[in-house]
């Protein structure tokens, strides 16, 4: 639905109700669409610790301290 700023400032809890039940709620100034509300419950996924367990890997070396040469590549010494 499209509403303008006086609707939204007038119904912002309906309109809150509305976005979380999936709908799509637009704010217009004049006839011109400004912004969207959307609702970000259903976007957020639950973090599961170990997800990505066995799927990342890394070198041995890859915490190593870095040499003279690469320190100085980098701009650092």
């Amino acid at each position: 639905m499209k509403y303008t700023v006086h609707q939204t400032k007038t119904n912002l809890s309906r309109l809150l109700e509305e976005a979380s039940a999936g709908k799509e709620v637009v704010i217009a100034r004049g006839k011109e669409p400004v912004a969207k509300i959307i609702a970000i419950g259903s976007a957020l996924k639950r973090r599961v610790p170990g997800r990505l367990a066995g799927k990342i890997s890394a070198s041995k070396d890859a915490f190593a301290p870095l040499t003279d040469r690469e320190l100085k590549e980098l701009g650092f010494e």
